[in-house]
């Protein structure tokens, strides 16, 4: 393979030059072009992906840091614009670049009556541009910039329909909460600049495993907090989750691509690629573990009684990441990173099947008024089941084993966190399947209209389908557990940046047991949600149940504790701190100046007797001060 790596300035650049094109003339450009420059600007990157990770594959030492030129140089500090060509970022970079192609390809079709579909691939192609740059940058300021590059274009694609008020108000939220986190993540890299004089990954890491750099554990810990903090916004845990689930306002292959396979799992990919940090602050990663597992269950309980097909599954997905957080809480970073990858397929083919579903539907999202799906739209629905069977951790599919080895850690590190790990993982099954039993089997209860139009999506649609079906199914077999095969292939491949730690080995028959629990109650929860949903009545839903339909009313505990406060704050700053005080002032002086100019005009009367006796005044004045005063 050679020196392949010295190309990967080209993975980022494709993308860029797909935004640019599209960009400046999306009006004048033909639908059709606009789809094809975009597709084939993502499918070039994958091509490089996929030999830069074949490169790192076969490479025998690290491949040092890319430099493409110098970006910031002051005094001692010196932060080149890299990028670091190692076996996380080539991982992340062949799930952004391949995942990124088939929901480009699927778009194609999806948003093709659309009429700013040219402007919709180009904010695409900006996205996957601020995502690269997030997982290749060779330190924190680099990941940074993409970092902040994903908050843009998720604003630009949450908003993508901005004639719709909820849709901007949504897109604006996502914007303010992802600030939130960033702010932390911001004063981390400063703590790292302050404390350890650089923001390179090597130089930071070299120093926290060099002996004779002591550094006092609280300033680690608080770096590790505040880059925690980021993670939380961007990846959607408790408390800056409430986001995530608004963001469904998009097209739904911007759900699939950044609320799914990509932009959200930014803050675990930050967390595994600090794992030397965590690893040396046991306190914060119990901090991680926790609120992990809070968010899992807490998004598990909501999906449960929710009926807009796309929001079960958003709280899906921060349940998932809440699982990503959990494993890497407990030390298992190469467990949440195969994580990461399985669900990136089985999500992103969800999504995209819930696109399927609601392209049929002409726009309807409501599962209570569809129904007998399965019967019109044979592919979606055997892919659907796929992604279900995926995400519920049956056995033979990708989401088996990397959410069995989550389990297992958690089991390992502490058997509370096992019990309440795997509660979140049954309800996660039973949500997954009302789901698809409300959705594809049954009677059809929408309109006749709605009927008569039911079809089957385009190929451009359900070919990604197929293809996510696929790797949702082997992707698991990259990730075998020891009792399975002594050879794990992701930990083998990942053990040169990432490596679990203080890792409880299990005894074999533990861990089959642990298994068999898991597959016995996820089995259980699939056959009470046949039984519960097969012959829907919907009633209006009480007590409990009303409480999970309205999100347990963390929304409206956020507005009345936050918005409104902040709302009624500004408002009196504004009135009496802005308009009276600075307003009153600047505007204070303007006419202070102008009655003075308006006194003063009435001096200049045009009477010459007046200017001489003036003139005569000013001279006695002169006189009395050089008499009295100067000396």
């Amino acid at each position: 393979m050679g020196n392949f790596s010295q190309f990967v300035w080209l993975v980022p650049l494709f993308p860029l030059i797909g935004f640019l094109i599209n960009g400046l003339f999306w009006k004048r450009m033909p639908k059709t072009l606009g789809g094809i420059i975009g597709c084939v600007a993502i499918l070039a990157s994958f091509c490089i992906s996929v030999g830069l990770f074949l490169e790192v594959r076969s490479a025998v030492a690290p491949i040092p840091p890319v430099v493409l030129f110098e970006f910031l140089h002051s005094g001692s500090l010196n932060i080149p614009f890299a990028f670091q060509v190692d076996a996380l970022s080539t991982l992340f970079l062949l799930i952004i670049t391949g995942i990124g192609f088939l929901i480009h390809v699927y778009s194609t079709s999806y948003m093709g009556h659309d009429e700013g579909m040219v402007k919709y691939f180009a904010y695409l192609n900006l996205f996957v541009f601020s995502m690269l740059l997030l997982v290749l940058g060779a330190n924190y300021l680099i990941m940074f910039i993409g970092w902040e590059g994903v908050g843009l274009c998720s604003y630009l694609l949450i908003g993508f329909w901005f004639k719709n008020r909820d849709y901007t108000n949504a897109a604006k939220k996502a914007f303010v909460m992802n600030r939130i986190g960033d702010l932390g993540f911001l004063v981390g890299m400063l703590l790292v600049l302050v404390n350890y004089g650089t923001l390179s990954y090597n130089e930071f890491f070299g120093q926290l495993h060099n002996p004779q750099v002591v550094m006092p554990q609280a300033t680690m810990s608080w770096i590790a907090l505040c880059f925690f903090i980021g993670a939380t916004g961007k990846s959607a845990q408790i408390p800056l989750y409430t986001w995530l689930p608004d963001a469904m306002a998009g097209p739904t292959p911007v759900s699939a691509l950044i609320h799914a396979a990509t932009m959200v799992t930014a803050g675990i990919y930050m967390i595994a690629r600090s794992n030397a940090l965590y690893t040396l602050t046991p306190m914060i990663l119990h901090v991680v573990a926790v609120i992990g597992l809070a968010t899992a269950i807490l998004a598990a309980t909501i999906a449960v009684r929710q009926y807009d097909i796309k929001k079960v599954l958003a709280y899906s997905t921060v349940s998932q990441l809440g699982f990503m957080f959990l494993a890497l809480g407990v030390g298992a970073y190469t467990t949440a990173v195969f994580h990461v990858m399985t669900h990136a397929f089985f999500k992103a083919l969800l999504f995209l099947g819930s696109g399927s579903v609601i392209h049929a539907m002409g726009g309807e999202q409501d599962i209570r008024k569809m129904g007998g799906l399965g019967k019109h739209m044979r592919i979606t629905q055997v892919t659907f089941l796929v992604g279900c069977l995926a995400i519920s951790g049956i056995p033979g599919f990708s989401g088996f084993f990397s959410k069995d080895a989550i389990l297992s850690a958690a089991f390992g590190h502490d058997p509370i966190l096992y019990v309440l790990a795997l509660l979140a993982a049954m309800m996660t099954a039973y949500y997954m399947f009302r789901l698809y039993i409300l959705t594809f089997t049954g009677s059809f209860r929408g309109t006749e209209e709605q009927h008569h139009h039911l079809h089957e999506s385009p190929a451009a649609m359900t070919l990604p389908l197929v293809v996510l079906a696929i790797l949702s199914v082997v992707g698991g077999y990259v990730g075998l557990p020891e009792v399975m095969s002594e050879h794990n292939a992701i930990d083998t491949f990942l053990s040169s940046v990432v490596t679990n730690a203080d890792v409880h080995h299990l005894a074999p028959g533990t861990e089959w047991m642990l298994m068999g629990i898991s597959v016995v109650a996820v089995v259980i929860m699939i056959a009470i949600a046949w039984s519960v949903n097969r012959k829907p009545k919907f009633v209006e839903n009480k007590g409990l149940a009303k409480v999970l339909e309205n999100k347990w009313y963390v929304d409206e505990l956020y507005e009345s504790v936050i918005v409104r406060p902040l709302q009624a704050l500004s408002g009196v700053l504004d009135k009496y701190a802005e308009r009276r005080g600075i307003d009153g002032f600047v505007n204070g002086i303007g006419k202070s100046v102008k009655w003075g100019g308006d006194k003063l005009r009435l001096l200049q009367s045009g009477q010459v007797g007046f200017y001489i006796f003036v003139m005569v005044l000013g001279i006695v004045v002169l006189f009395a001060l050089s008499f009295f005063v100067i000396k």
